[in-house]
């Protein structure tokens, strides 16, 4: 019986991957750091994450644990995975937690970031980690819409199909873009949870917005109308970064 529980922080980039959970036929996150796992304790194990990444996205402190009967040291894991992982994954810590922490279900806030080059010309060296949008767009604009979106609501307009959330209310503790130099727009979104592609359909709707294709009011009413129909389209998967989760 296991007696020790193990969580995992860890970074990717998601370009190669099919998200986070495993799938038949497809090379996954959470297939790959398994696998590695199971050669170092000679045992099959499961990782429990705080949440599934979709394929394209990346991570810079997703969390995930498992159970072990293993007498190695959380730093021997780690040691030993970050040599046996694609160097595409990287373990950044590792350590004991209660056997009662579980990485989903105990997350209390979680951070996301989308990334857009807005220039004319891509971005050749980062074009994986960044949508590139190439006429100018109005940080001021998207500024004032993302104020509509802090606070609890039903956010069921930026919802995709398929998602196995049946409640679709969640708090946005804060919302905010930073236009940064050389062409380089950031949003950030720090909520209590998000609804399959939420972060991804909410920034191609804001960008629609920036590019002047949709007013502020159409914005306004895109939340109250709970319809995924009233929003935009959804931007690209390898903009996104899961930051950090908070327990």
């Amino acid at each position: 019986m296991a007696d020790k529980n193990i969580r995992l922080t860890l970074s990717y980039d998601g370009t190669r991957y099919h998200g986070w959970q495993r799938q038949k036929n497809a090379m996954t996150l959470q297939a790959t750091i398994e696998d590695k796992l199971k050669l170092m304790l000679e045992t099959p194990v499961t990782l429990i994450s705080s949440g599934r990444t979709d394929a394209g996205v990346h991570a810079l402190g997703q969390v995930c644990h498992f159970l072990t009967s293993s007498t190695l040291d959380p730093e021997v894991i780690e040691r030993g995975l970050n040599a046996l992982l694609p160097d595409d994954v990287v373990i950044v810590r590792a350590e004991y937690v209660p056997l009662d922490f579980h990485a989903r279900y105990d997350a209390k806030r979680k951070t996301y970031e989308y990334r857009i080059w807005n220039r004319k010309e891509p971005d050749l060296f980062r074009r994986a980690f960044l949508w590139h949008v190439p006429v100018p767009l109005s940080v001021e604009r998207m500024g004032q819409c993302l104020t509509l979106l802090k606070g609890t609501h039903d956010f069921s307009s930026f919802r995709s199909s398929g998602s196995g959330n049946h409640d679709p209310v969640r708090t946005l503790f804060s919302a905010d873009i930073h236009g940064a130099s050389g062409g380089e727009i950031f949003f950030t979104f720090e909520g209590n949870g998000f609804l399959r592609h939420m972060v991804r359909n909410m920034v191609g709707t804001l960008v629609q917005v920036g590019l002047n294709k949709m007013d502020m009011d159409t914005f306004a009413a895109i939340l109250p109308a709970k319809n995924r129909q009233k929003a935009g389209m959804k931007a690209p998967a390898k903009g996104l970064f899961l930051v950090r989760v908070a327990y």
